[in-house]
């Protein structure tokens, strides 16, 4: 068969496949139904993905909806960026014992005997071919590995971000891949982050990036369509991973500065207000002249960025800890009394919460620097982690405790365990003196109806599973909603994961393979239109012997075949 003719068959399949699996990819939250969860009442315990989905489509139909949460985040855990510090033979020759061989052979070496010199360059021939080779080609793929990876990311963050239309965006933590990269490349691989990963993206500005007060401004209204709302679209609140800035062992003031620098500030808060239309709703709210027995607040949900990289001890900075300190205690003091009603606080941070083992992926575990410092932790230490309960969301074991013990409403969302947990933590004020603070998993917590119960204060923390390609591509979609006959927040957790890389290569490659062939189809069509015969078949000459005359003469007889068979003359 003609390459034309074998190519136009070879399109009539691959054009249909290109297509058909570029729409799936590009389109993967559609297929797999990803959405926003949307508000529900309080004793349904799944949400409806279903009619979330079909919210979604009407959003994107209609540009609006009145059915979703109006807090609605994406939250993205541990992209690590890798980089040269990833590749073999980064800051070296590839082909080093080739070098040197040749260098052996040419006399530009001092070697005492031509017998060693032979047999040095015997050796450097067997490490090119043993360490050099097998380097190189590794380090090509680790090149190209890293140039798709970020664009994988890309495809997860941009995807998301026009299907599921969230109204907030978090990198929790591990924006980069090591804490102990030098400047060039940490400005490398901050560059891909902003111009290829997370494109048209921005850093929350730090005059925006407030510290606790009992005095501040609110930094939006949720439910409201402006100027703002569309900034926050483009907003990414980054949190500070151990991987960014390192574990309290390793964070230096120069480490801080320069993440601050270029993701935004490490510790901050934000302030969200849902505003009351409804006048007779509106005149229950606390007032201090005018309604001041009510415990209803104004409905308002707090961001916390929370650097807990160096909650626990020793540090190698102890001036930085005790900023972070200082900033944790700020926090709970300007938070609102536990009695009060309509506060919503939403804790972000790169560290999980501790819980023992068998109830995640990660164990706790510690190491420490010889000189001292942590080096090393998979989950907060039980006294840091009783710090957020106790203090920032105000839960307690003893009923006669303020607010019973109930604590504020919130949820804690966090990254560095890349397989991802959904956990409750929670305290039975029923045990008297044996209380103590215990974890399960969320969906054991709602078999066992914890969170039901007044006795049981309790907290759920989100650990969202990592977006890189070995975790597949996964997601978090935070939905908040408020509740206003019970005047409290309520919120829904659900995942959206695009799988490994290995299909997102296999598209493109795919797509470029039929790209090129068109390109070549194009110009053999262009040809054949300017008069060439690009479908004519090449010509063969067979010479066949003539019958044998009478005389016993031979005379040949030459036939032209075009098809390459031979025909009897």
């Amino acid at each position: 068969m003609f390459p034309v003719a074998l190519l136009r068959n070879a399109l009539r399949v691959l054009i249909p496949l290109a297509v058909a699996s570029t729409f799936y990819l590009y389109l993967y939250p559609v297929f797999f139904g990803c959405a926003f969860p949307l508000p529900h009442p309080a004793d349904q315990t799944e949400h409806d993905t279903a009619a979330a989905f079909q919210d979604t489509v009407r959003q994107h139909v209609f540009s609006s909806s009145s059915n979703a949460a109006p807090f609605r985040l994406l939250a993205l855990g541990d992209p690590q960026l890798e980089g040269d510090t990833s590749i073999r033979n980064h800051n070296r020759e590839s082909f080093l014992h080739l070098t040197w061989a040749i260098r052996h052979l040419t006399f530009k070496t001092d070697q005492p005997s031509l017998r060693k010199r032979f047999r040095q360059v015997a050796h450097d021939l067997v490490d090119f071919y043993f360490d050099d080779i097998p380097d190189t080609l590794e380090s090509v793929r680790k090149r190209i590995d890293l140039f798709g990876n970020d664009f994988f990311l890309a495809h997860i963050y941009r995807t998301l971000r026009w299907w599921a239309k969230p109204t907030h965006v978090t990198v929790l933590g591990d924006l980069l891949g090591s804490q102990w990269i030098r400047d060039p490349e940490f400005e490398r691989r901050s560059w891909r982050f902003w111009n290829r990963s997370f494109k048209g993206g921005e850093r929350v500005p730090d005059d925006v990036a407030t510290y606790p007060a009992d005095e501040y401004e609110l930094d939006g209204q949720l439910g409201v369509e402006d100027s703002n709302a569309t900034a926050w679209r483009r907003r990414i609140i980054n949190i500070a991973g151990n991987h960014d800035i390192g574990y309290a062992g390793d964070l230096t003031f120069e480490r801080l500065e320069r993440f601050e620098r270029v993701f935004g500030k490490a510790a901050y808060e934000l302030r969200f207000e849902l505003p009351i239309t409804n006048s007779t709703v509106g005149a229950t709210i606390y007032n201090p002249e005018t309604n001041p027995s009510s415990n209803r607040l104004v409905p308002e949900l707090r961001i916390v960025n929370i650097n807990n990289m160096n909650l626990d001890t020793p540090a190698l900075e102890q001036s930085l800890q005790d900023k972070t300190y200082a900033f944790l205690n700020d926090v709970i003091n300007t938070a609102s009394a536990v009695e009060y009603l309509g506060h919503f606080t939403l804790v972000l941070t790169h560290v999980p919460l501790y819980k023992p083992e068998g109830v995640c992926m990660d164990a706790p575990y510690f190491t420490f620097h010889p000189r001292g410092g942590v080096k090393e932790q998979n989950q907060l230490s039980a006294d840091a982690s009783r710090g957020f309960l106790e203090g920032i969301f105000g839960l307690n074991g003893d009923p006669n405790a303020p607010g019973q013990g109930r604590g504020r409403r919130g949820v804690v969302l966090n990254g560095h365990d890349h397989e991802g947990c959904d956990t409750y933590h929670y305290i039975n004020q029923t045990e008297g003196d044996e209380r103590q603070w215990r974890a399960t998993r969320w969906y054991n917590a709602q078999a066992e109806k914890l969170s039901e119960r007044h006795d049981v204060p309790g907290l759920r923390e989100i650990t969202v599973r990592s977006m890189m390609a070995d975790f597949d591509g996964n997601a978090g979609l935070l939905s908040v909603w408020f509740d206003e006959d019970a005047w409290e927040w309520r919120f829904e957790f659900a995942t959206c994961a695009l799988g490994r890389q290995y299909f997102w290569w296999f598209v493109h490659i795919l797509d470029l393979i039929v790209l090129g062939a068109l390109v070549v189809f194009g110009i053999l069509q262009a040809a054949a239109a300017a008069g060439f015969d690009i479908e004519k078949r090449p010509v063969a000459i067979v010479y066949v012997p003539a019958p044998i005359r009478e005389n016993g003469d031979h005379q040949k007889k030459s036939l032209q075949v075009g098809n390459g068979d031979i025909k009897k003359g």
